[in-house]
Order: C-alpha cells, then structure tokens, then sequence
C-alpha cells in the first residue's frame, strides 16, 4: 500500500468522539440519536482529489489510546486464510457464473442466515399499502411528496411502517429511486423540510434528478436496543411459525427494505430496474444484506459500515467480532457471538457477502479518520469479491491499490472511494452515488 503526507491528526479526538456515540448503544425506548442535522453542503470544492491514503505514527498511537482494545496497526494483523469464493461446501469448484447462481450463491446466503444475520420472513401475504398524503407541490414544485403506510395483517393485529418519498417532477419516464435506511432520528429525514440534513439532502437528489425514500427503521420497524417490547420481530411472535424466523435487528431492518421496493414495484412514478438502498454505519450493514438477499435492488451503496457489514472479519482491525457482539448483540443471530473469541471457525468472511451482490451494482466507501470501520479491510473485500463480477464479464478483478483520499474509482457495475473525514454520511458522499448510479443507469 502506498503513503502520503495525508495525516489529520487535530480533527481525531472530535472524529472519534463521533464515532463512539455511532456505536454507543441508545437507552432502551429509544433510537440511535444523531446530533442536530446539520444543512446540506454542495461545495463539492472542498473535496479535491488527494494522495493516497496515509496515517501517520502520531495518528495511530492517538487512535490507540482512544480505543486501547483495537488494533490499528496493519503490522500487527496476523496471517490470515479466507473462505473460498468459487469452492462450494461439498468441495466441487464453482467455474461459471451459472454455478454461481445455481449453487454458489443460495448456499451462501443459507450460511449467512445460519450464522450471522437470522432468517427472515418472506413477504407478507396480504400487504397493503396505503396513502398518508400526497403533495405534488413539494419543494416549491420541483417534486410530489408521498407519505404511504406498509402494513400487514397477523390475526387481528395489523403491524405498519410510514416511507417518506419525493419523486421529482421534471423528468423523462419514471424516476430511478434511492431509499435510505435511517437509523438516526428521524430529523434526518423530515418531510416537511423545515430541517434540512447531509444525511438526506433531498432536494440536492431532485436536482440530480433522482426520487428520494426514506425509513426510519429504529423508530418505526424495529427498536435498536437489546430486549426490546415492540417492533416487528415482537410482533411476528403472532406467527404460527415464528420459531422458524431467527431473525435479528439488522435482519428486520433488511426485510423493511424489500417491503418498500414491494410498494415502489406498484408506484408508476418510479423506475423499479433502477432502485438503489442506501445506508451508514450499521444500516451500512443492512443496505449491504438487504442487497445481498434482494436481486431488485440494482445498486447497494455501503456507507462507512465495517465490521458486519463490508470489513473483513479476519483482519483484527479496528472493530472486531467479539467488540461489536458483545456492544450489540440483538444485530445478530446469537450463533454470531459463538465465533467472538475463533474468528477462523467462521464459515464466512464479509468478500462473499459482498460478492452476493453481484452482478448487480455495488458501491463501498470509507472515511480517512474511521479506522474503527476498518477501511482497508472494507476494500480488500471488495477487491476479493470482485472476482466474482469477472465470472459475469461485468467488470475486471480489481487490485490491491486503494482509491487516492476523494477519489471515486468505477468499473462498470463496481465503485468505491474514500471520503476526507470522519465517520459520517455527506453530501459529497451523495454525490459520488449518484455520479455511479448515472453511469450505471446510463442516465445523463
């Protein structure tokens, strides 16, 4: 890996004071809190093209005061083996994207389930959606805003989540979408726009000629704190076969999203080939499985989600297994935490998790001062995984040689770059999104 002078030392104790409240567990009854939303920043200016990604010593050492159970240090990561792509479980290769599709990829998701996430429930069979509001002066006319309940029915009670979209006005046939999955409070997300934030710049997205979703998946779906009385998964205990759904929060939150792409599958106003799910930090994590189980998405955009989500699990980096199931084990099915201490058992590592995406779009990004996240292992996993997309010809196997800081690296249905800064989802962040999703949509 190559260096340069790249070294933010002064903005580390305020970067990874952020990063501590990301991964600090809410009370219970709450959700995730973010500080007030800050506006959205379209001075894409302040973001040029750098060297390659640097930390200097005094870097380092900070961090590993700050966090004195991580390691940060790529000298100190010991050998590694990671599970095969292309060799399935019985021991037969796997040559063709065919294989892929046929044994590859159905076996892996069912590992994944067994051993990470949980297992979901399939669509429920008597969703409805229903209107909440629909204005279609929205941002002073630029764009129609929807407010649509999910609901559906077990027994006599009836579970619902609200999704918040604003579908542009000026465009040619229906709008490609992204739907973000918010974990932060739902400021973030405002419909009435009164609060305007990085995280959700909606009508920077109108402007790019793009609709903008939104749910709020703490607040709405499913609490993000352990033990939790309410949301989806208490309610599923209805079921007549709920022993059967070992689903864990990051699970719920996925299978919130698939039930949004079944409302944008009934909506003219959008392009259903082009939706695109969006998340940060640890719905990082979820955008990533929810694309990895759900082909409709054709773009999953991974935003600073590490451990769990894109990071490899055997690097030792920043976060690991045993730290982020010990701080939240209500994300995963509790067969995860088993492999704390014996990452090597695991049957998975993150670059097949990845690599389910394909060959549908996948975008990483990272942030310079996030070492908590594990950057470099978030890219060798796209890197490993890239593989994969060679077997489809829909892009070349990738190297080991990161992105410069700022700089945005595509190959066809491949992206990811590496954002100065700290653990956050910018604007500038949006940006590069959707200069990905233009290409790969072919719009422009």
């Amino acid at each position: 890996m190559k260096l340069s002078a790249f070294t933010p030392v002064l903005l580390l104790a305020s970067i990874l004071g952020a990063a501590a409240a990301e991964t600090k567990s809410p009370r219970p009854g709450t959700s995730a809190r973010s500080p007030a939303p800050n506006p959205p920043d379209t001075d894409f200016s302040t973001y040029p093209v750098k060297g390659p990604w640097v930390l200097s010593d005094a870097f380092l050492a900070a961090a590993s005061a700050r966090r004195k159970e991580s390691n940060f240090y790529e000298s100190k990561i010991a050998p590694y083996v990671l599970p095969p792509l292309f060799t399935a479980t019985d021991g037969r290769p796997v040559a063709t994207a065919a294989e892929w599709d046929a044994r590859r990829r159905p076996e892996l998701l069912a590992l994944f389930r067994e051993h990470v996430y949980g297992v979901a429930p399939p669509r429920p069979p008597d969703l409805t959606f229903r209107t909440l509001s629909n204005d279609p002066a929205a941002l002073g006319g630029r764009a129609t805003l929807k407010r649509v309940a999910i609901e559906f029915r077990l027994g006599n009670e009836t579970f619902s989540f609200p999704l918040t979209l604003f579908v542009p006005k000026q465009r040619r046939g229906p709008a490609p979408v992204f739907l973000l999955l918010n974990h932060r409070s739902p400021a973030n997300t405002d419909p009435t726009r009164q609060i305007k934030s990085e995280f959700w710049p909606v009508e920077y997205a109108v402007s790019r000629g793009y609709a903008m979703a939104a749910i709020n998946v703490a607040d709405e779906v499913d609490p993000d704190h352990n033990r939790a009385t309410t949301g989806v998964r208490v309610f599923y205990h209805r079921h007549p076969e709920a022993a059967k759904f070992t689903w864990a929060t990051i699970s719920a939150w996925a299978w919130a999203g698939s039930r949004a792409v079944d409302y944008f599958e009934t909506d003219p106003d959008l392009d259903r080939q082009r939706i695109a799910v969006i998340g940060h930090s640890r719905t990082g994590k979820t955008s990533l499985w929810a694309a990895a189980q759900d082909p409709r998405f054709a773009l999953a955009c991974v935003n600073d989600a590490g451990e769990s989500g894109p990071a490899l699990a055997r690097r030792n980096f920043g976060e690991t297994v045993e730290m982020i199931t010990r701080s939240f084990p209500y994300w995963f099915t509790p067969k995860y935490a088993t492999y704390a201490r014996n990452v090597a058992a695991l049957p998975v590592d993150q670059h097949q998790l990845v690599a389910l995406v394909a060959p549908r779009g996948y975008h990483g990004a990272d942030a310079t001062e996030d070492l908590h996240a594990d950057p470099r292992g978030s890219w060798l996993a796209l890197v490993e995984a890239s593989a994969v997309w060679a077997r489809y010809g829909k892009a070349s196997a990738w190297h080991d040689e990161m992105p410069r800081v700022n700089e945005l690296r595509i190959d066809g249905p491949l992206a990811y770059h590496l954002r100065e800064g700290g653990h956050a989802l910018t604007t500038f962040d949006w940006k590069l999104y959707f200069d990905h999703a233009d290409q790969l949509f072919r719009r422009g």
